[in-house]
């Protein structure tokens, strides 16, 4: 059996042809409990949440496409129907590559708009050229703020989080479970942060997400990360910690005038290295070398507007 951890690593780390070498039969899909009618699926891509009960089920991302009949036999094992409405956490296919499926069989798919937009034209990832999705796999309906949903006896706050692993992930907050799903905005324990410039993502995105979700969190709360084992606050906060610490490191050599190259001789991130991760301390600290605070390069258009026509949705020069 392949751990899923090391799975979901190995397979985001590669290049997307050598996918079709992957053999899904070796993929195991774990189920955990978070509270009654609120689950976790681990397998290979990002970590799924199945909420379930009377009004019908809800999965917020779908990793592989090849792994959709062993998702789908995991959420009937948990005795929920199969999935009405799916959101993605953002584009990343390890998220939404499932997406055609689970479309063609009933779901509507919820996501961003730049999730949308991305999905629906050529992308790159790490220098590797990701083709556009099928339609039948682009999210029908889109959000910008935010949208909230009432199902299943609860209130999910499914949240924004402006160019921060990419332009357009989500944070989802079950109110009254106090559990959070917070996509690749949380790397827990398997990896350094991953951030997709190219995506318009943004280190200074990635920190205030943290500094948001621990503003609503409480010592009882479980977060969801995008990868690794469920987290607490304290996991959380340990993880920003560490995001504020190498940040602030980097910005100090920057300050002295040194190049990406000096900076990365300095090790700045090296006691927080993890064995196994996919991303190296060096691409990580060159991420926070080359993030942009504000609205970043990469980063698509916003074209929403206020009433008085001007960016007011938290995207502005100034909103890191």
């Amino acid at each position: 059996m392949i751990r899923a951890a090391l799975l979901a690593s190995a397979l985001f780390a590669a290049p997307l042809p050598a996918l079709a070498q992957t053999d899904w039969s070796k993929v195991d899909i774990r189920t955990e409990t978070v509270v009654p009618g609120l689950a976790v699926l681990f397998g290979a891509g990002g970590n799924i949440a199945v909420s379930h009960g009377a009004d019908g089920t809800i999965l917020v991302d779908d990793q592989y496409a090849p792994l959709t009949p062993k998702i789908e036999a995991a959420v009937k094992a948990l005795g929920a129907p199969p999935a009405e409405w799916l959101i993605n956490t953002h584009w990343h296919g390890d998220h939404s590559g499932g997406n055609e499926n689970f479309g063609k069989a009933g779901a509507m798919i919820m996501a961003h708009d730049h999730v949308r937009e991305r999905m629906a034209s050529q992308q790159t990832v790490r220098g590797t050229a990701v083709p556009p999705s099928p339609k039948g796999a682009l999210p029908v309906l889109t959000y910008h703020d935010g949208i909230t949903l009432h199902l299943n006896g609860d209130t999910i706050k499914v949240m924004h989080a402006p160019h921060a692993h990419t332009d357009g992930d989500s944070i989802l907050h079950w109110q009254g479970a106090n559990v959070f799903h917070m996509g690749d905005l949380f790397f827990n324990k398997v990896s350094l942060p991953f951030i997709d410039l190219d995506s318009g993502g943004s280190a200074y995105g990635v920190l205030a997400a943290a500094d948001r979700v621990l503003a609503l969190a409480d010592d009882k709360s479980v977060i969801i990360p995008g990868h690794g084992p469920l987290a607490t606050k304290a996991d959380l906060a340990a993880y920003r910690a560490m995001l504020a610490d190498v940040i602030a490191a980097v910005e100090s050599a920057k300050a002295a005038g040194k190049t990406l190259d000096e900076v990365t001789a300095m090790n700045v991130a090296g006691k927080y290295e993890i064995k196994g991760g996919f991303m190296p301390t060096d691409g990580f600290v060159a991420s926070i070398f080359n993030s942009e605070r504000g609205h970043p390069h990469g980063a698509r258009p916003d074209r929403s507007k206020d009433i008085m026509g001007a960016h007011d949705h938290g995207e502005g020069p100034h909103s890191h």
